[in-house]
């Protein structure tokens, strides 16, 4: 299963890094591939993670979530 999270704030590739570790950190997520110049992250999941868990996660990070593209 995959989910494309939409993430404002990234400008580099150290905050790729930044969010892939802490997506990979949240239970169910296999892997993260977050790109600063998409501003998005693609992530593959091991079960339905809920939107607002990524959420948080995203605003923990230090970055704005702009949704979950569909």
């Amino acid at each position: 299963m995959q989910k494309t999270v939409l993430i404002d704030g990234m400008m580099c590739p150290h905050c790729e890094a930044h969010m892939k570790k802490t997506f990979e950190a949240i239970d169910g997520v296999v892997s993260a591939s977050p790109s600063h110049e998409r501003k998005c992250a693609l992530l593959e999941l091991s079960r339905d993670v809920p939107e607002e868990e990524l959420k948080k996660a995203v605003a923990a990070a230090g970055y704005q979530y702009a949704g979950i593209k569909a």
